[in-house]
């Protein structure tokens, strides 16, 4: 079997999976929707009702109290909780945002809870035809999503502790990094009893880690017991966030001593609730290239849970630690956790906790993927340049691959010399289809010809390209890069359709190398494939077209070596 036929396979393996990962998203989405009472009006309906009490409203004024605890974790305590009002008075005069910027950050933190409602990544543009608009993780909503990173303090029966919905002090409305590598932002709550919580978000220079303490001083007269959590909260995916072509997870992930690395799609939070305790855990919600993630600490036991809201939000979280911590009067104890909010950059994320470079999803071929994107990485800090890298790496697995691929070719090398002998006997027994594939296979033995000799190279292949496709197209580093000319972005397509057509034009130039089919019918479909796959591909990224017209280049200088070679020796 050769090339061509192999990349028919591996192209229909990787389409087939992208299509079942695309049903499996819409299919969940319309099954959840159809649950509902009305369908789509109803779901509607709710949602517009759900957005006028949604969590945005707690700075503006009175939330029922069903809303207002919808998005807190339950204590891990078995005390009965104390009562709450019916009503929740938020502060609305005092409620404000603080403009964080650093080397790599513009973000904004409110006053109300200490909740980041707001991060750019100011070296990663949203498109490169405008590098001034930095890409946005975190957002307050008003595109119509919603995305924060929330934190805070959980207290027993009876003890008031400040969650994501009090109100904190600043002593700034804005903060740069500037000059110093390190930026402290504090936010202090304080009662009047004497109790003080100052959160404060440590950010350093050239880094995506947040570390954040929570320090409670205990200047009343009794002990102080709680808890710290984490959370995230964010809107599900919206219609325009979908591409049929690109289609990676969008989601919650967690990570447990016992599960390891797990992903959660939005439909599976509503169809359950997560609840485990583990230790060296985190949680984080990512999308394609980026990741915003809650580590807390390593001797940690906490638990890990997840809320799925009624306004169409989705909450995953970590309280810890798994016993409340106290403080004595007149004492002091600081919380402290890391809040990640940046590109999937595989070693700085090796470095920062457990697991976390998982998030770079390769999928179940990872193990291949992985040696394939250090390759990758090697040849880029050669050439400087992501195009030549793939270039390399595609010289690289076409060597490697080198014996397989001539006996494949050498295989079609001798059904091509059969072509006549193999017309002779389609002329001669057309209308006896069994007599004919008889007298076929009575050749094959004759002439020490095996048809499908070349299976097992392709069998063997297809999970390397499976996995080069996920590295060329998860890795944040091949993200806007440039190759040459026309190529400026090597994840999107070719805005001018060169590699797909180049790519298209050597599928026909191999299919001259290979043996015609038999039937009429096989040979018709066979010149189509050409088009067709042209067209595929003129949406697919261009760094993997690249690698593809580079490979199939390669394929027919080896396949027309070999075949003048048999032919030569009669």
């Amino acid at each position: 079997m050769d090339n061509y036929r192999f990349f028919l396979l591996a192209l229909l393996v990787t389409l087939s999976y992208a299509l079942w990962q695309n049903w499996q998203i819409d299919y969940n989405e319309a099954y959840r929707r159809s649950l509902s009472p009305e369908g789509e009006d109803f779901r509607a309906k709710s949602d517009q009702q759900n957005s006028e009490t949604s969590t945005d409203t707690f700075i503006y004024g009175e939330v029922p109290e069903s809303q207002a605890s919808a998005d807190l974790p339950a204590a891990n305590t078995t005390e009965k909780p104390a009562a709450v009002p019916n009503t929740i008075k938020a502060a609305t005069a005092d409620s404000q945002r603080i403009l964080v910027t650093t080397d790599v950050y513009r973000l904004e933190i409110d006053t109300t809870g200490g909740d980041v409602r707001l991060v750019e990544l100011l070296q990663y543009p949203k498109t490169k035809k405008d590098p001034d608009s930095p890409i946005k993780i975190l957002n307050d909503g008003k595109d119509g999503a919603f995305f924060v990173a929330q934190s805070g303090l959980i207290g027993s029966p009876g003890i008031k502790t400040p969650t994501h919905r009090d109100q904190f002090r600043a002593s700034a409305s804005s903060y740069s990094l500037s000059d110093n590598d390190v930026l402290d932002v504090p936010l202090v709550w304080t009662q009047p009893s004497g109790l003080q919580v100052t959160k404060t978000y440590r950010f350093k220079r050239g880094s995506y880690e947040i570390e954040v303490e929570q320090t409670v001083q205990n200047n009343s007269n009794t002990v102080w017991s709680g808890q710290q959590y984490l959370q995230l909260q964010r809107t599900g995916l919206r219609e325009e966030d979908k591409s049929f072509f690109v289609r990676s997870f969008t989601g919650a992930v967690t990570y447990t001593e016992e599960d390891k690395y797990r992903k959660h799609e939005f439909a599976d939070l509503e169809d359950e609730n997560i609840s485990e305790i583990t230790k060296e855990g985190w949680i984080a919600m990512i999308q394609h290239y980026f990741l915003s993630a809650w580590i807390p600490p390593v001797e940690d036991v906490v638990r890990i849970y997840s809320k799925a809201l009624q306004n169409g939000r989705y909450i995953i979280g970590a309280i810890s630690p798994s016993s409340q911590v106290n403080v004595q009067p007149g004492k002091a104890v600081t919380l402290t956790s890391q809040l990640v909010v940046g590109p999937k950059i595989q070693k700085d994320l090796e470095a920062i906790a457990t697991g976390l470079e998982l998030t770079v999803d390769f999928g179940v071929l990872t193990f291949i993927a992985k040696p394939i994107f250090w390759l990758l990485t090697k040849f880029h800090e050669f050439a400087k340049n992501w195009g030549i890298a793939i270039i390399l790496v595609t010289f690289s697995i076409k060597a490697l691959f080198f014996k397989l691929s001539e006996k494949s070719y050498k295989s079609m090398a001798r059904m091509r010399k059969l072509q006549p002998k193999l017309e002779s006997l389609r002329e001669k027994f057309g209308d006896d289809k069994q007599r004919m594939n008889m007298e076929i296979m009575q050749l094959y033995k004759r002439e020490k010809v095996n048809p499908l000799g070349g299976c097992l190279p392709v069998m063997v292949q297809i999970p390397v390209f499976i996995s080069l496709y996920w590295v060329l197209l998860e890795s944040v580093e091949l993200r806007q890069a440039p190759f040459f000319l026309w190529i400026q972005d090597l994840s999107t397509k070719d805005p001018y359709f060169i590699l797909p057509a180049l790519m298209g034009l050597s599928m026909f130039i191999q299919q001259k190398l290979n043996p015609t089919p038999i039937d009429p019918m096989q040979q018709q479909i066979m010149r189509l494939f050409p088009v067709v796959f042209t067209i595929f591909f003129a949406f697919f990224p261009a760094g993997l077209v690249l690698y593809w017209v580079v490979n199939n280049t390669l394929s027919i200088m080896q396949q027309w070596y070999i075949t003048r070679q048999i032919e030569k020796a009669g």
